[in-house]
């Protein structure tokens, strides 16, 4: 199998709405809609579990740069039309 760049990676990927995915808690397995998670914010915003309370995500926006960090959730998914 060959592989292309990164420039072939879906160009809609993070213009979606996210509060309409689906996301699956590493820590607990949880699996629902972002937007029942809990959402804090101070310098950045934190997002977590509502059934463990880990954090699936972390935003920050500085700079002019977004750093995105999802190590807590193992999957994020969304319905595509059709």
């Amino acid at each position: 199998m060959t592989h292309v760049d990164g420039n072939a990676a879906p160009e809609d990927l993070f213009s979606r709405d996210l509060t309409t995915a689906i996301a699956t808690c590493a820590g607990c397995g949880q699996t629902g809609p972002v937007a029942a998670v809990m959402v804090y914010e101070s310098v950045g915003t934190v997002l977590r579990c509502p059934a463990c309370d880990a954090v699936l995500m972390r935003v920050v926006v500085a700079g002019g740069t977004t750093c995105l960090e999802m190590r807590g959730v193992t999957a994020l998914r969304w319905r595509t039309a059709g």
